[in-house]
C-alpha cells in the first residue's frame, strides 16, 4: 500500500515541476501562463494567483474533455500549451498534472511548493473581488490546520507522551 506522499513523490518523477521564481521568471519575459488552480473554489476565493482559472481536482479530468457538464473549453484547448497546475502546498497539483499528462497535454506543470512557496517567495495573490491578500493572512489561511481526529493515533499517542 502506497501512502499519499509516496504517490505523490512516485508521480512526481514522471511529470515538470518549477519553482515560484521559476514562474515570476516566466512572467518577467513576457510570458502569459495558463495557470490552472486546482484547488476546492472556497481556498481559490481566498487567495489566488491573478488570471489564474479554477478547475477543482475532483472535476479535473471530465473539465478536460468536451461533451461533460464539467467541460472547461479553455482548458481543453490547452493541451499543446504549457499549463501551470496549482494548489495549496504543491501534491495535488502533481497528480493533477500526472492525469492531465496521461490525458493528452503536452506539458502540465505543478507549481513545486504550491500557493504556500508562492506566497513565502512573497509574490502577489489576490482574492475573489481581485483585491490584494496580505502575506501574513495568506500564510495563516495556508498553514495545516489538523483537528486532533485527523492525527495518526500512534503519532498523537507519541505526541502526547512528549
Amino acid at each position: 500500500m502506497k501512502r499519499y506522499y509516496q504517490l505523490v513523490e512516485e508521480l512526481s518523477q514522471h511529470i515538470n515541476e518549477i519553482l515560484p521564481w521559476d514562474l515570476v521568471d516566466l512572467y518577467e519575459s513576457g510570458a502569459e501562463p495558463f495557470i490552472v488552480d486546482v484547488r476546492e473554489p472556497d481556498e481559490w476565493e481566498f487567495a489566488r494567483i491573478e488570471d489564474s482559472i479554477l478547475v477543482p481536482r475532483g472535476i479535473l479530468e471530465s473539465a478536460c474533455e468536451w461533451d461533460y457538464d464539467e467541460t472547461v473549453p479553455e482548458l481543453v484547448e490547452a493541451r499543446d500549451r504549457d499549463v501551470i497546475i496549482v494548489c495549496r502546498s504543491g501534491h495535488r497539483s502533481v497528480l493533477a498534472a500526472y492525469n492531465m499528462k496521461l490525458m493528452g497535454y503536452r506539458n502540465p506543470i505543478s507549481l513545486k511548493t504550491g500557493l504556500r512557496g508562492w506566497n513565502d517567495y512573497e509574490q502577489p495573490l489576490v482574492n475573489a473581488a481581485g483585491e490584494p491578500v496580505d502575506i501574513d493572512e495568506a500564510d495563516e489561511f495556508f498553514a495545516t490546520k489538523l483537528r486532533d481526529d485527523q492525527i495518526d493515533p500512534a503519532r498523537r499517542k507519541k505526541l502526547a507522551s512528549a
